[in-house]
């Protein structure tokens, strides 16, 4: 509160707000101003702490405290309650007594609207902790002791009634909320002793669920409330949620009634009134993947929180009537949150018992050679690999299949034709394992290297030629040998050279250090090849001219693919601001190597003959597969998919997740059809292979890169928070909403955006316009 930062960042609020009340500034542009520098001031959590260190109601422990706010009372000229001169019975930090600032809000008609019930509220049991101005100059915040047992909407409810008011702000009611910090000189009254006491008991649940209240029951209590409480109960009352056989109804040993439990806590806590509809329609669709689609099961099994049974029977058989696609990654989260392991219909697991690690998102799915199965060279590739090093190898591999499979080309979603051009960066710590990539990438870079080896042969004879030649001698010609494996800190002018001998084959890379490619690629002409790995990934044009016959010149298709190992040091330096902005950033596939701090050493087996010649026979096969082909399955897996997640991302209004989504739809296309050419075919495994790839390189791309994107989506240099979590923001919304709820649970949102994410939820048919502010849902999910 002493920061001079927050003085500054209000005292700019302030300024504005007085050119507002002057008609010196439009409300929609206060807004504005007001909405971009409350970003930049830090927060206070007055609910409830997150020892986990995630900020979602789930992992919430009340505080005890509850904040109450008052707004848009700015024509009571505020800042005159503030008096220039401590008032009698003021304490000694100079705040008012909260006597004197209850009589002078009650003076000037804030509060005591309806009736008065403030001789107890000046008295030593007051509830009030903390009153301050708001840091828009139009509003106070109270924050105030809850009555033992009472959940936060009920303790707004009851507060607002000791206060004698009727209209308040009934969106404060997450345990997540958070109030932005003001000066001190804007705090009206503060008792620090009841501000930060132990609560004696949290809150008791109320007998109506809250959306956002922390879990304060057992899995027992909340089994036994969803079969015997009126609100709760499942369709119909079945006992103890038993089936027709007397056992617990489970999907794979896991009680459905814990399933829904932890939903509610992955979702952001059990509906209120007003979002019962779609948040269970949202369940219903979820877990119909586990249920068979069957929706009596269904019926069974969800709790009503008190809707009537047909319209619950009508949510779930709206849910029911698409056959599923498969279970959402979602479910899959919920199901790993449950059980400790993944225990995914595709098998994304880890060995019999091994619990998945979540420090990076490569581990978030372990790879089986199942998975994998048809696909002749790749499935061998991993065999021999641990588990959670599976991916990064796949990833280190893919970039050089696609390399070899240079003759092919294929049709994309949008009608463009295009080759197999794919970019890896496998990172990790150092010391993490990192080389597992190199040992199987030499095996397949085997017969390239032979090739190779033959022609820099020859390219050696002719500069000895030329080296040794006489004066008179007319020089050898240049052999303009094909040379494809080439080092990651070529030269542009030899990289352009290699290029134009190509003869349609696409170059390949592999670096064993990031930080290497990252210094000789820092300065100079060097530095444009970041703009050539660009375009290397559409294929595109790329030369340079020289006056000197020393420099090579020329006009190439970029045809060049790459792997490369590196820290995440290194990581962050090359892909800085300028190569996220560029979109180098959404080209690139993003695997991490798992966190082995602490663990024992791995032991790798070594590749055996069959597998070898497995390998062999891959690197074969796609370089004999040329011309067109077409894949008319992927195209629509694809497709499919990646609007999947654009409605995904216009619901959660996620601008990285929108951003990174359509090339790692590209990227996920191209893997699978190097799948289909060693398969021979599109199978139904290439497909979930492909939407497997998507998946996982927008999920690396988001984790890397979200907050660097999210900076330059912001427009300013104050560090942002991308937080990918399961928060779907429409479904926050309430039945009625403005513009500012939604920036309330997406703050990073620029008016600009927001203005495009409405847009698109209207013309999807999701709202429509309700007066000149308000926007009405008009369907669910």
């Amino acid at each position: 509160m002493r920061s001079e930062k927050v003085g500054k960042i209000c005292a700019e609020i302030a300024d504005a707000h007085e050119l507002k009340m002057r008609g010196e500034m439009s409300r929609e542009d206060f807004e504005t101003f007001k909405s971009e520098h409350k970003k930049r001031l830090p927060v206070f959590l007055f609910h409830a702490s997150f020892p986990n260190g995630r900020r979602i109601s789930a992992d919430a422990v009340p505080s005890g405290l509850s904040i109450f706010d008052l707004d848009h009372i700015s024509t009571l000229s505020i800042p005159q309650l503030r008096t220039s001169e401590k008032s009698e019975g003021g304490d000694d930090d100079g705040h008012d007594s909260l006597e004197n600032v209850l009589k002078a809000l009650k003076e000037r008609g804030c509060i005591g609207k309806s009736f008065s019930n403030l001789p107890y509220l000046f008295s030593p049991s007051s509830p009030i902790a903390l009153i301050h101005i708001s840091p828009s100059c139009e509003g106070l915040r109270f924050v105030f002791r809850l009555p033992e047992g009472m959940s936060l909407s009920d303790g707004q409810k009851w507060f607002a009634g000791q206060l004698g008011i009727n209209d308040y702000d009934v969106c404060v009611k997450d345990y997540a909320r958070c109030s932005f910090a003001v000066p001190e000189d804007y705090i009206l009254y503060m008792n620090e002793e009841k501000l930060f006491e132990s609560p004696s008991n949290s809150p008791a649940p109320s007998s109506s669920p809250e959306r956002g209240r922390a879990p304060i029951r057992s899995l027992e209590d909340k089994q036994g409330d969803y079969c015997k409480s009126s609100s709760n109960r499942a369709l119909p009352l079945s006992g103890e949620l038993e089936g027709a056989g007397g056992k617990l109804e489970a999907f794979r040993g896991i009680p459905y009634a814990r399933i829904i439990q932890v939903w509610w806590e992955h979702t952001g806590g059990e509906p209120a009134q007003g979002e019962r509809n779609i948040r269970l329609y949202s369940l219903a669709v979820n877990i119909r993947t586990i249920c068979d689609n069957d929706p009596e099961l269904i019926c069974r099994l969800i709790p009503t929180f008190g809707l009537p049974d047909a319209e619950v029977r009508n949510i779930v058989h709206s849910a029911c009537k698409e056959q599923p696609k498969g279970m959402t990654r979602l479910m899959r989260e919920v199901l790993l949150a449950c059980s400790g392991k993944d225990v995914s219909p595709l098998g994304d697991s880890g060995e019999e018992g091994e619990p998945v690690d979540h420090k990076s998102h490569s581990t978030s799915l372990l790879l089986k050679p199942e998975m994998l199965r048809g696909a002749i060279g790749l499935r061998e590739s991993i065999q021999n690999i641990p588990a959670k090093m599976r991916f990064p190898v796949l990833c280190s591999i893919l970039p050089l299949a696609g390399a070899y499979a240079d003759g092919v080309e294929v049709k994309y979603c949008d009608g463009k034709r295009m080759r197999l051009g794919l970019l890896s960066v496998i990172t990790g710590p150092q010391a993490s394992g990192k080389s597992a990539c190199k040992d199987v990438l030499d095996v397949w870079l085997r017969q390239m290297n032979e090739d190779d080896a033959e022609a820099r042969s020859k390219e050696e004879e002719w500069r000895q030629e030329r080296k040794n030649r006489k004066a008179n001698e007319k020089a050898p010609s240049d052999p303009q040998v094909l040379i494809r494996n080439v080092p990651v800190t070529i030269s542009c002018s030899t990289l352009l050279k290699r290029l134009k001998n190509s003869r349609g084959h696409m170059l390949f890379s592999f670096g064993e250090e990031l930080d290497t490619l990252r210094k000789t690629n820092g300065a100079g002409s060097w530095s444009s090849k970041y703009d050539i790995y660009r375009l290397a990934f559409d294929n595109g044009q790329w030369g340079q001219d020289y006056n000197s016959d020393q420099a090579e010149s020329g006009l190439v298709s970029v045809a060049y693919n790459w792997s490369i190992l590196g820290t995440y040091g290194a990581l962050r330096k090359c892909f800085g601001r300028d190569n996220v902005e560029n979109g180098l950033s959404s080209r690139v596939i993003i695997s991490e190597m798992p966190d082995n701090s602490f663990a024992p050493i791995e032991v790798y087996k070594e590749i055996t003959d069959s597998q070898y010649e497995s390998i062999n026979k891959a690197v074969n096969l796609l370089r004999s597969s040329t011309g067109f082909i077409d894949t008319p399955r992927l195209r629509k897996t694809i497709g499919q998919w990646v609007e999947e997640k654009r409605l995904e991302a216009l619901q959660k209004a996620d601008i990285v997740m929108d951003t990174y989504r359509k090339r790692a739809a590209v990227i996920g296309f191209r893997c699978g059809v190097i799948f289909s050419l060693l398969a021979g075919k599109e199978t139904k495994t290439c497909l979930a292979f492909a939407r497997m790839m998507a998946d996982y390189v927008l999920e690396g791309q988001c984790h890397v890169f979200g907050e660097i994107l999210m900076e330059q989506v912001k427009g300013n240099n104050e560090a942002s928070e991308y937080n990918s979590v399961n928060q779907n923001v429409f479904q926050e919304l309430p039945a009625s909403f403005e513009n500012r709820d939604v920036q309330r649970l997406r703050p990073e949102i620029t008016p600009g955006n927001l203005r495009v994410i409405l847009f698109r939820w209207k013309n999807n048919g999701w709202i429509e316009k309700d007066g000149e502010r308000w926007r009405k849902k008009l369907s669910s999910f």
